[in-house]
């Protein structure tokens, strides 16, 4: 069987992708068009409608992804989009969903090759900005909270970076499944914290550690901490008996220079030794593609079932996507920057350009 089908091409053959070139300043983005390639045996293409900027690539962009490729490649953690085409194999009906995937790079791109098995339909009546919010974030949290940690309902739990967009997500399925949740962030963010029912601290001004103690006096059941050096070290102690850390990045270490996987193995290394010790309490680096060691099959299936479980308790309600802004994906430079100031609550998005027209060249 050859091509399965297509879905509203409107005529375009060319694919517009943003290329990091090596460790450059966001403007140093290139834009670059090629061919739409045809999907192979097994494969899709799927025509892009939304993709993100995690804090995955804000680290790419400085050579500080632990296992990030080798320059040059395309960013883009996840994406979302409709199956435009579909190769040899693949479920014909499949052509003109809308899916969600998550591919670690390569999202940032008008079209997008992947395997039809890597890829998790989005329900009907979910947008595809509002879809693209909850997947690597969303997949993160609910693994982390119910695959890692498991806290009972009416425990407590600290989140550091409870604003972000890893964070968000977690403090909503943390409360949706009865948490007690202590929040870090800076003061801007605590009204929408206490919104969502969370008891914030400011990392800034408090000692975060004495302050979840007052909260807390008998330590708290998880810490999720994405900061690593010294707060993961503070949030083990914060735990209380049998409670689990879980870390999962070193955000403290973005701006460093030096080896990218260091910072990583100083955690492992942490975690291993804590692990050891005879006191009940347990830690873990969480890193998404972990479960590939259970077999591809096996790791398709938990991701597409967690996802899956993440899109319909936003259609429950109990989690709300949190668009911080949305910009053409030729204007990554832009959104790139906007993501990394700091200033902006839930997850900056990409969005096709209108027409899916831009002129080759540098990414400003």
């Amino acid at each position: 069987m050859g091509t399965a089908g297509t879905a509203g091409t409107a005529g375009n053959t060319q694919l517009i992708e943003v290329v990091l070139p090596g460790v450059v300043e966001p403007e140093g983005l290139r834009i670059e068009r090629r061919e739409i390639p045809a999907p192979a045996a097994g494969q899709i293409v799927v025509r892009m409608e939304a993709t993100g900027v995690s804090f995955a690539e804000q680290q790419m962009r400085r050579g500080r992804y632990y296992d990030q490729p080798p320059f040059p490649f395309v960013p883009g953690y996840d994406l979302v989009g409709t199956v435009l085409t579909a190769g040899a194999g693949v479920e014909p009906g499949l052509v003109g969903k809308r899916v969600a995937s998550l591919v670690k790079v390569g999202g940032w791109a008008s079209h997008v090759v992947l395997d039809a098995a890597d890829a998790v339909q989005v329900p009907a009546g979910v947008g595809a900005a509002e879809a693209e919010t909850l997947v690597v974030n969303g997949i993160t949290a609910w693994q982390m909270l119910h695959r890692k940690a498991r806290v009972r309902s009416g425990g407590t739990i600290l989140v550091h970076g409870a604003n972000g967009g890893v964070g968000t997500v977690l403090v909503q399925l943390a409360r949706a499944a009865g948490l007690q949740v202590i929040g870090t962030a800076s003061a801007r963010h605590h009204d929408a914290l206490r919104e969502l029912g969370v008891t914030p601290v400011d990392y800034r001004t408090e000692d975060v550690p004495a302050r979840v103690r007052e909260l807390a006096p008998g330590g708290v059941d998880a810490v999720f901490d994405h900061l690593g050096g010294r707060s993961v070290i503070d949030s083990w102690r914060l735990l209380a008996p049998g409670g689990t850390l879980v870390a999962y990045g070193s955000a403290t270490t973005r701006d460093d220079s030096g080896s990218k996987q260091l910072p990583v193995l100083k955690i492992l290394g942490r975690v291993w030794t804590w692990n050891a010790l005879p006191n009940g309490r347990h830690a873990y680096f969480f890193n998404v593609w972990e479960g590939r060691a259970l077999g591809k099959d096996r790791f398709r299936a938990r991701l597409s079932t967690d996802l899956t479980q993440v899109f319909q308790a936003l259609q429950r309600g109990e989690v709300t996507a949190r668009i911080a802004a949305r910009l053409p994906l030729t204007q990554a430079a832009e959104a790139l920057r906007l993501a990394e100031s700091g200033t902006v609550a839930g997850k900056v998005v990409l969005v096709p350009d209108s027409g899916d027209e831009a002129p080759s060249g540098s990414a400003r």
